[in-house]
């Protein structure tokens, strides 16, 4: 086995070498996992196969000596909030908090992580079952594999031996995975309201091991054009005088309208600032194959800097925009001035940031170091659940496995040895973060951010 670097305490290098030596099982966990199909779109109240993941997560923590809390949220447990529809329905959705005290005198930590996982598409497209991991050179395959299976499997086998070997940790460590995260954020969102936090908060995301220090905002919105319903076999050259007048063809100029304002947005955008984007995700229309479709809608997926958010990090000011586009779109468009699009407004999850200075940013970069990963501060454009643990006094980064360019893809996959080195990273931060009684963990330079750019894109919000 290769030396360990020096910068490691003696309990550091001993957590880091089991973990090494618990490869197999940090995999094996990532395997389990993907086996179960929490497809974020699944709700009702058998919530599909959320239940048992979180039953299996819980009795592995319980085993480790973990205090296990595990609770459905109901409708008026969740707070009033821009990122949630009245009366959001979490039933058959269990989220998951465990927590492992410390002597009482030391920083908590969270590890936070979510379960649930997109739609697979077409499942012709790939090359074995989504939901039944494979391992092939040194790449583990599945729904879930990368975003972010992986991360929750490396931060439970952290968590698992630092209990094992009895390390004593000053504050507490607290594990906590949630649903929703893929939709609304409803699950961290849940969390918090019941109470949880911490004095700082990492979510192994695939963020290929460098630092997320907060992410844009997302609106999802919905817009509705009208056509006139008729027969496709009396078209004639004029369509608009025509018997029928296509919905789908009527939405072009709102859809050109959004891509100009996407581009818009990043033309003018500042040095180094990550602005939003705007793309369609659905679109819906049509009722039979020979009469001219009598209505059109598409969604859009549209995200939000931080320097487009509002004062409190919303997306108000960007809905304005959107809506002020769409309606000189249908004013320059003959039948859209007459019968104008109607644009409706579903959620918002916040943008949000926290500064390279705080000590779980510091923790996580010196953890990192001392490992000898190549980590730093990225921008990022993905939204995350650290928003809401950082909007709620708990400062949260991104910090995990996996290249997010392999999220949400046909036969995503995970480099196997980026789990291992997160769990170890992990486990390094929770020592160092919460303290370990009798020992002084070590705080090279490199751990410390003077100098280190915090970009430009991720400062905070006015």
């Amino acid at each position: 086995m290769a030396s360990q670097p020096s910068l490691l305490t003696l309990a550091e290098r001993q957590v880091t070498e089991t973990l090494e030596r618990r490869r197999g099982d940090i995999v094996d966990l990532a395997a389990t996992l993907v086996g179960f199909d929490t497809t974020a779109s699944r709700t009702g109240a058998d919530g599909g196969e959320v239940p048992a993941l979180q039953a299996l997560l819980a009795a592995r923590m319980q085993s480790a000596g973990f205090e296990v809390e595990l609770f459905v949220p109901e409708p008026d447990d969740l707070p009033a909030s821009r990122m949630l529809a009245a009366g959001h329905d979490m039933t058959g959705r269990p989220q998951l908090i465990a927590r492992r005290p410390g002597t009482g005198d030391g920083r908590s930590l969270l590890l936070n992580g979510h379960v649930d996982v997109v739609e697979v598409g077409r499942r012709e497209a790939w090359s074995s079952d989504p939901f039944r991991a494979r391992l092939s050179a040194g790449r583990l395959y599945g729904r879930g594999a990368c975003d972010m299976k992986g991360g929750v499997a490396a931060m439970v086998l952290a968590a698992e031996v630092l209990a094992e070997l009895g390390v004593p940790l000053r504050g507490d460590l607290s594990l906590n995975t949630v649903t929703d995260e893929e939709s609304t954020g409803a699950g961290s969102l849940a969390c918090v309201a019941r109470g949880l936090h911490a004095d700082g908060c990492l979510i192994p995301e695939p963020t290929s091991g460098q630092v997320w220090l907060g992410s844009r905002g997302v609106l999802l919105p919905t817009v509705e054009v009208d056509g006139r319903a008729g027969h496709t076999g009396l078209a004639r050259g004029d369509e608009l005088d025509g018997p029928g007048v296509g919905a789908i063809e009527r939405i072009l100029p709102i859809l050109e309208a959004m891509r100009g304002l996407r581009e818009q947005w990043w033309a003018q955008r500042g040095p180094g600032e990550t602005p939003g984007w705007i793309v369609p995700t659905h679109i819906s229309a049509g009722e039979w194959i020979v009469t001219f479709p009598d209505s059109c809608s598409v969604q859009l997926h549209v995200t939000y800097g931080i320097g487009q958010a509002d004062a409190d990090g919303w997306g108000t000011a960007v809905e304005r925009e959107v809506e002020a586009r769409v309606r000189a779109a249908a004013l320059a468009d003959p039948w859209l001035a007459a019968h104008p699009p109607r644009v409706h407004w579903s959620t918002d999850v916040p943008s949000g940031t926290i500064s390279a200075d705080e000590p779980i940013v510091r923790t996580a970069l010196g953890a990192a170091a001392s490992l000898e990963h190549h980590t730093g501060i990225t921008s990022q454009t993905t939204w995350i659940d650290a928003i809401t643990f950082s909007r709620s006094g708990t400062p949260a980064i991104g910090f995990g496995p996996g290249d997010l360019a392999n999220a949400h893809t046909v036969d995503e996959s995970i480099d196997v040895s980026e789990l291992v080195r997160a769990a170890q990273a992990l486990a390094v931060c929770a020592m160092r973060f919460c303290g370990v009684a009798g020992e002084r963990s070590p705080r090279p330079r490199s751990e410390r951010t003077e100098g280190v750019a915090q970009p430009a894109g991720l400062l905070a919000a006015p």
